[in-house]
């Protein structure tokens, strides 16, 4: 079996899908893993490292598209290479597949097996195959450190001789996975923190981390049988908004992190929630790439609202950490891929019915099989 790792099609995108090590314990395996030349400079990997870790380094990308038994990046692919894949192999990357239907098409028609990685089901098995949380986890912890750079104020209580500094105030929106790292990561720095969630069930979660639970009654709420809150009611949206508006106007910096799977990003933070900020505060609006949870963030752009606050869209901050989150995500693929070796026919056992395999697997054999998507 033969894996190919090509450099990524978005020049943003810093993060690789394999890492030396992983490309050392696959090979362990018996597999033969080829990079494209320069695949890991922007996480600092260098060919030396793939060529030691047992890769062979290849710098013509279109015949390894269309000879190897299975293709990972991050990224969806560009739709021209798609149809240079060979019939028969697996592709795995993100692959937004709710948004990109014709990308879907296209895997199917060329006969590729594709493997979404936001698709993972969330189950205590598929957790060390869990990329959507392993990067989720690293966005938390830099949205953090990307607004205390930008915010005006230091984020500890500091006790000095010319007088004592009150610490700074920090409310997360969403206790998911990102929520959670950026509570812990601005209590590490010494902020007061808040947060707030529809599911009440975090709430322990919540104060573990030494933070406060905002409470609001929004009646009715809970959580997916995958784990992601359930979208609210209009009225429920509205008695949210009124209950963090205060909060909002308290705090020296918002992180929202709330996402919908599938599904356009709510707006939690209007227009007069930002108008009611203080001058010189920050929002990070991590749910910018689906649309935003901050009316006024735009993607991959700081707007400085004026006499308010400064709000921040850049998109995938975990790209701003590309040794550890290409190491995670890379750590992700090689136990999806170990996972499933067949040892005795040294290729991927493909099973459809299988509660990870079945429920990641948007095309194979040809057609469409995700029930979500045919």
């Amino acid at each position: 079996m033969r894996v190919f790792i090509p450099r990524e099609s978005i020049s943003s995108e810093t993060r690789v899908a394999l890492v030396p090590e992983s490309v050392q314990k696959l090979s362990a395996l018996g597999i033969d893993i080829a990079v494209e030349r320069g695949v890991g400079l922007d996480s600092y990997y260098l060919d030396t490292d793939y060529e030691k870790a047992g890769a062979q380094i290849v710098s013509d990308r279109a015949t390894e598209l269309g000879q190897a038994d299975l293709v990972a990046r991050v990224r969806k692919p560009p739709m021209e290479e798609v149809g240079r894949l060979k019939s028969g192999s697996i592709h795995i990357s993100f692959l937004d597949p709710f948004n990109e239907s014709e990308l879907i098409q296209a895997f199917s028609a060329a006969g590729v097996t594709a493997i979404s990685m936001e698709m993972i089901p969330r189950t205590t098995l598929a957790q060390k195959m869990d990329a959507l949380s392993s990067q989720a986890n690293l966005a938390g912890y830099f949205a953090v450190l990307k607004a205390a750079e930008r915010l005006n104020r230091i984020l500890p209580m500091m006790m000095t001789p010319a007088g004592t500094i009150a610490p700074s105030r920090v409310f997360v929106i969403g206790v998911g996975v990102a929520g959670l790292q950026a509570i812990a990561t601005a209590k590490r720095l010494g902020a007061r923190v808040e947060a707030f969630d529809t599911r009440p069930v975090v709430e322990e979660q919540v104060r573990s981390l030494g933070a406060k639970f905002v409470k609001i009654d929004l009646g009715d709420t809970g959580q997916t049988d995958q784990g992601y809150a359930k979208e609210l009611t209009p009225e429920q949206i509205k008695m949210q908004q009124e209950g963090m508006a205060k909060i909002c106007a308290q705090s020296d910096i918002v992180i929202t992190t709330a996402k919908l799977f599938g599904r356009p990003a709510p707006k939690i933070v209007t227009e007069e929630m930002v108008a009611g900020m203080k001058f010189g505060s920050v929002i990070v609006d991590l749910a910018v790439e689906s649309g935003g949870n901050v009316v006024g963030s735009k993607l991959d752009e700081e707007v400085q609202i004026e006499d308010g606050p400064r709000i921040i869209g850049i998109g995938a901050l975990e790209d701003r950490v590309a040794v550890h989150s290409s190491q995670m995500f890379s750590a992700n693929v090689y136990n999806f891929i170990e996972h499933f070796w067949n040892e005795e026919s040294k290729e991927i056992a493909r099973d459809l019915s299988d509660e990870i395999f079945g429920g990641c697997a948007i095309t194979d054999g040809g057609a469409i099989v995700h029930e979500r998507f045919k």
